[in-house]
């Protein structure tokens, strides 16, 4: 009878076997073994236990032994073999791990995996309480597969302890397997194998001081290296070279953990880098760089060893074939690597060591075949030594040169490795990479987006003031075709660029109004005053600039950043777009009505923001005080406003309405021309500031300190906000009679320094200031008295009298104090 009873039972009556059944999770019901059936084996009594099927199986049989009979419609059947195996598969606790594995992979759903796995875990825990087992191992190995799943494992870490300190290596070895695995060097049972480790390392077997080295160097907690580092280090002069390459990892492994015990491995690196296996060398050189890099004192006694590295590496590089050591032609490229690198931290920043490596790095890049990956592995690591090295000239031109055949390559990650190095040299090495512009250039066309941002943002760094035209050409083209999270990017390096390196203004308004026609969306909230501010300097181009304004807003209204440029431009130099004339442009007759209507659809169209409504509202009433025929409709199109939602658009109609009723005589003053905008002092730009700039800024403080304050001027604060001032203090003559005005003396905050913005500037003890008299003329004196309340806190009282024989009406004083 073929039948699989892993899915078909549903009831269990269980006799002998109820505790695993019970582990399993597996609900039962014990009955009385006296169904009346037929025995087989017939001496069954109570050795067995029941199972119920569905109707057509009436039940089953099974000895201690497993021996088994089924009852099927009253009559008694035997078990097939095959029939054997499933119910085995399904029940039994010392399931193998390949039929485990064949059962979790056959489960249809989660469900059933997590049944399976839970029966199997129950049972492996039953065997693990069992004194005697002599299936250990093979349960230790099912539950590291079920570590490996995901699922919890972690009652078996006492037995990783147990199987460690077992003599069969075939039960030590699955249980350093388990403790690499199962345990971590926060968990106090990590402790426990310390002591086997040490045995172990002292082990005459080579692979159980293998197991032992391994185990430490992947898990050893910061106790277990200070114990077992004598140990390693005396493990690194052993004569066997299998073991001598485990203990090189594992130092490795102990310097990174505990960097003081780092000197107890420099005699022994140094001695192992004479060795001729491979395996050793490899791990010695790990050892070294990791010395290195975290002790001054290692990095200078290695940088002796530079010449046997160097020695080393030309032997590498010029023997023959070598099949145990050869890659695709390369003649073992996993140590050229690590010798590259470790020469790499040898040669920074020291002449000798780097001049003694130079003639190597040079055979290295001319000799190494760029066909393979494995070459171009080398050869990277060479590029990345000499140019972090004090190599020569010509040796860095070779470097930048293998880089930009790297650019060539087919394989996009040679690409992306390349242009990143390129861009970290780009500023020492520019005419050198310069040669490599049009390679570059092309990779903005690559279709990964990864290669295509890392050429961006070289292409950008390439841009001078001889190539100023060719590359914004290339980099325009980019951006109408760039992927939506590139634009901005883009943008904002076009609008530096074209800052730094404009060859003339013209061009250089025209190039930012190509990029807000292209992607006006993606650009930064800093390019439209920055723009406006180019435009107002620029006073010969006025006329040229509101007329391709002009044109761009008719066409296109839903880039915002250039409808507000356009906006602002229409209502300052209206007056010039009506006349018609400009040289530089097409002459274009419009009229006031075409004006009006360009800026009221701007004012209805659902793209527009509010922002953007506000710049075309005011250009609106801009142009009442440069049109003479439609000032009616621009007071309609204002008052419409006037009661708008948006509360900022609704204030600026409500004032702009009030200049049209009550200030109609100053609405010509208000809405004058902008004067001409000045960069601020940092020499901001696009909301970055410039290196030059914050220079420029420091050299300027430095100054400062150095030379000695003057006094305040003849314009002076009366208060002295800003303190510091050792001068007595001036009021201004325009407040009165000079003569008559009495020196004061500076106050000082308690902070000292606290508002003195330009440094340099020594806290003075408070004095109290004297009661000054600030005004005195036609028969008026004002009068102020200054009383110290407190360290930061100070009264002003004002006295004003009047010495004629009448009363003085309409009396009104204004008094102006900065912010």
């Amino acid at each position: 009878m073929l039948f699989d009873f892993s899915t078909a039972f549903n009831t269990i009556q269980l006799g002998l076997l109820r505790k695993n059944l019970e582990l399993s999770g597996v609900d039962y019901q014990p009955v009385p073994l006296d169904s009346g059936l037929p025995h087989w084996p017939p001496a069954l009594g109570d050795a067995g236990f029941v199972l119920t099927f569905p109707a057509w199986i009436d039940s089953i049989w099974v000895s201690s032994q497993l021996n088994a009979a089924v009852c099927w419609r009253g009559s008694v059947k035997r078990f097939t073999f095959l029939n054997y195996r499933h119910f085995y598969r399904a029940m039994s606790p010392s399931v193998p791990l390949q039929e485990m594995i064949r059962a979790i992979r056959s489960a249809r759903t989660q469900c059933e995996e997590r049944g399976v796995i839970q029966r199997e875990c129950a049972a492996i825990r039953a065997q693990f309480r069992q004194t005697d087992n002599g299936g250990r191992s093979h349960n230790l190995a099912k539950l590291l597969y079920v570590h490996m799943l995901g699922y919890p494992a972690h009652f078996g870490q006492m037995e990783c302890v147990r199987m460690i300190g077992s003599s069969r290596y075939s039960e030590k070895r699955v249980g350093y397997l388990g403790a690499m695995m199962l345990l971590d060097e926060k968990q106090d049972a990590s402790l426990l194998i310390t002591n086997s480790i040490k045995n172990d390392l002292s082990h005459s077997n080579q692979h159980v001081q293998s197991l032992a080295l391994c185990t430490l160097a992947c898990m050893g907690s910061a106790e277990m290296c200070r114990d077992l580092a004598p140990e390693i280090n005396r493990l690194l002069r052993s004569s066997n070279s299998y073991i001598k390459k485990k203990a090189a990892l594992c130092a490795v492994h102990i310097v990174r953990k505990v960097q003081d015990l780092g000197e107890l491995f420099v005699p022994s690196a140094h001695s192992l880098l004479s060795e001729k296996n491979h395996g050793v060398l490899h791990g010695t050189v790990v050892l070294i760089t990791e010395l290195c890099e975290r002790s001054p004192e290692a990095l200078e006694r290695f940088r002796k060893t530079v010449p046997d590295l160097v020695q080393i590496m030309k032997g590498l590089v010029i023997s023959g074939y070598s099949p145990d050591h050869d890659v695709a032609g390369v003649s073992d490229p996993f140590l050229q690597v690590r010798i590259l690198r470790l020469l790499r931290i040898l040669g920074r920043n020291n002449e000798a060591a780097s001049d003694a490596m130079n003639d190597l790095l040079a055979q290295v890049a001319t000799n190494t075949d760029s066909t393979k990956t494995v070459g171009n592995a080398v050869l990277y690591e060479t590029v990345l030594t000499v140019l972090d090295i004090k190599s020569e000239s010509g040796l860095r031109v070779l470097a930048v040169n293998i880089l930009g055949r790297f650019l060539l390559n087919n394989d996009r990650n040679i690409r992306y490795i390349a242009m990143t190095s390129l861009q970290k040299i780009v500023a020492t090495d520019h005419n050198a990479v310069q040669r490599h512009r049009g390679t570059i250039v092309d990779c903005l066309k690559d279709q990964d987006a990864s290669v295509k941002r890392r050429a961006l943002e070289l292409s950008l760094a390439l841009v001078s003031a001889s190539n100023i035209r060719s590359m914004m050409k290339e980099l325009l083209i980019f951006l109408s075709s760039s992927p939506p999270e590139l634009r901005a990017q883009a943008a904002s390096g076009i609008f530096n660029a074209a800052e730094r390196y404009a060859p003339s203004q013209r061009w250089h308004i025209d190039t930012i109004l190509h990029v807000l026609t292209t992607a006006g969306g993606d650009v930064r909230d800093e390019t439209v005053p920055n723009l406006i501010q180019l435009i107002t300097n620029t006073s010969e181009l006025h006329c040229y600039t509101v007329h391709k304004l002009y044109r761009a807003l008719l066409t296109d209204i839903s880039q915002q950043p250039l409808v507000q440029v356009a906006c602002w431009c229409i209502g300052e130099y209206g007056d010039l777009l009506l006349k018609g004339e400009c040289q530089e442009t097409e002459a274009v007759q419009v009229t006031e009505d075409d004006v009006l209507d360009a800026l009221e659809i701007v004012l209805q169209s659902h793209m527009s923001t509010p922002t953007t409504r506000g710049f075309a509202l005011t250009a609106t009433m801009k142009l009442s005080t440069r049109i003479t025929d439609n000032v009616d409709r621009i007071r309609s199109i204002v008052s419409i406003y006037g009661s708008c939602i948006d509360v900022e658009l609704q204030q600026r109609a409500v004032e702009y309405n009030a200049l049209f009723k009550k200030y109609d005589h100053m609405r010509a003053a208000v809405l004058e021309r902008m004067p001409v905008i000045q960069k601020n002092s940092l020499g901001q730009t696009n909301g970055e500031v410039s290196e030059e700039a914050i220079k420029e800024t420091q050299l300027a403080k430095v100054r400062q300190d150095e030379t000695p304050q003057q006094p305040a001027g003849q314009v002076c604060d009366l208060l002295d906000l800003l303190g510091g001032s050792q001068e007595p203090l001036q009021p201004s003559s325009l407040l009165g009679d000079p003569a008559l005005i009495q020196p004061t003396t500076a106050l000082t905050s308690a902070g000292g320094d606290l508002l003195d913005l330009l440094g340099g500037l020594e806290p003075t003890p408070l004095t109290p200031a004297p009661t000054v008299t600030v005004y005195e003329k036609n028969g008026v004196t004002l009068t102020l008295s200054c009383e110290q309340q407190s360290d930061a806190g100070l009264t002003i009282t004002l006295t004003a009298s009047n010495s004629t024989d009448s009363d003085i009406s309409s009396f009104t004083l204004q008094a102006a104090v900065p912010k």
